[in-house]
């Protein structure tokens, strides 16, 4: 998905002459962190509602606030991730869009970077979760997804966080289906870690539990 596919329109923008009473009037209307500032069509930067409050009392318009602007936004036709990588990074609301020109095509809202990151992950698609945790050197997709595929179950999204403190891989799989005990077991049968499993809690809990208790017994 493309920056320019989730653009809102509707949240308004500001420029230099607006006054910082009516610029944060806005902000609490829509229930915002910051709103873009432009000259013209040029994208100037965003102001927060912090900096609005702290020059609130002196009057004036936002221009005499131009040094506090964040400088940031994201190209049209950038995926959507590097979007929620500036959302993040700079703690806003919203991020703004500009062309090649530097002009402010709009926006894109948390709320719709949020729905935009479910559907990429597949959260919308019913099945099971298994968290895995290895030695980064161990990763091979070509095994996990074998082991998944022997099971007759499809991996939907896989996601890899690295641990510097513990130098481990985590390894979040959601798969198709929710019966996935055979596969917590087959991956415990190839020694991976399994930090958590999540589907038919009961019926795979007790399969997990009867398979850690027939472990347990061949080692004594």
């Amino acid at each position: 998905m493309l920056t320019n596919e989730l653009i809102n329109h509707a949240i308004p923008q500001l420029q230099l002459q607006d006054s910082i009473s009516r610029a944060l009037q806005l902000i609490q209307e829509y229930q915002l962190s910051h709103l873009p500032v432009v000259s013209g069509n040029k994208y100037l930067g965003m102001i927060g509602e912090d900096e609005l409050l702290d020059a609130g009392q002196e009057g004036g318009n936002i221009g005499i606030l131009q040094e506090n602007f964040i400088a940031v936004a994201v190209r049209e036709g950038e995926h959507f991730l590097n979007a929620v990588k500036c959302c993040n990074l700079f703690e806003t609301t919203l991020v703004p869009v500009t062309n090649q020109q530097n002009e402010l095509l709009g926006v894109i809202t948390a709320t719709d970077l949020l729905k935009a990151l479910g559907d990429f992950s597949g959260s919308n698609e019913i099945g099971g979760i298994i968290v895995i945790q290895m030695e980064r050197a161990r990763f091979a997709i070509s095994e996990i997804s074998r082991i998944v595929e022997s099971n007759d179950a499809t991996i939907l999204h896989l996601n890899t966080t690295f641990n510097a403190e513990n130098s481990l891989l985590t390894v979040t799989l959601h798969l198709n289906k929710k019966e996935i005990a055979a596969i917590v077991s087959a991956f415990e049968r190839y020694e991976y870690t399994i930090v958590h499993y999540f589907g038919d809690e009961k019926f795979e809990n007790e399969i997990h539990s009867n398979y850690r208790h027939l472990m347990s017994y061949l080692d004594i």
